[in-house]
């Protein structure tokens, strides 16, 4: 089995070399938790999405662009993930598509960041900032240049409009209002020739 060769690249702001990246689907999650029930969490998850890094020497100038295909639900049940997919909740039939798009990035350690961005869901956009830290970089199994990241955030889905909710008999209600994200990302550099 191959692997990837690690090449630490990276500039003076802990950030890996400039240039532009594409998000690559196969090696990259796009998840979240909810509480359910107020009892435990319900982890999903969206299967199909696309995305952009640029990454520039100086980071305020870099920048992230992701498309998710709501559709591309799952939480490992069908039931719930047909509701999730209904005007309840994501509404797939009037907004197929959640974006977010960053507007800034701060340094906050030597490899973290905090990416200032919008999200939209239902069409509705807010502000949302992810905490970003940069795993490293390497070479993939053709010599392309790889870089990884994990952010996380969490967003309040009554915010975009999300709020079909269940009183439950003992007590509180059936689903959470805050949503947390967690990305893991790896991406390949697009301009190198």
């Amino acid at each position: 089995m191959a692997t990837s060769e690690k090449v630490e690249t990276t500039t003076s702001a802990g950030l890996p070399a400039p240039g532009t990246y594409e998000v690559d689907p196969i090696h990259t999650s796009v998840e979240f938790v909810s509480r359910y029930a107020m009892l435990s969490r319900v982890r999903g998850r969206f299967g199909v999405f696309s995305g952009s890094l640029h990454i520039d020497e100086a980071p305020a100038r870099s920048w992230a662009n992701v498309e998710i295909d709501a559709s591309s639900i799952d939480t490992n049940m069908e039931m719930r993930d047909n509701h999730l997919r209904s005007g309840d909740f994501l509404d797939l039939e009037n907004h197929p598509t959640m974006r977010y798009r960053s507007n800034g990035l701060e340094p906050t350690g030597d490899r973290t960041f905090r990416l200032h961005g919008d999200l939209t869901i239902r069409g509705t956009t807010r502000p949302v900032d992810l905490d970003v830290e940069y795993e490293g970089a390497g070479a993939g199994m053709r010599g392309e240049s790889r870089i990884g990241f994990t952010a996380t955030g969490e967003i309040d889905r009554e915010a975009f409009g999300i709020t079909w909710n269940q009183a439950l008999e003992t007590g509180g209600v059936l689903v959470g209002k805050t949503v947390k994200i967690e990305l893991h990302v790896q991406a390949v550099r697009k301009d190198e020739e």
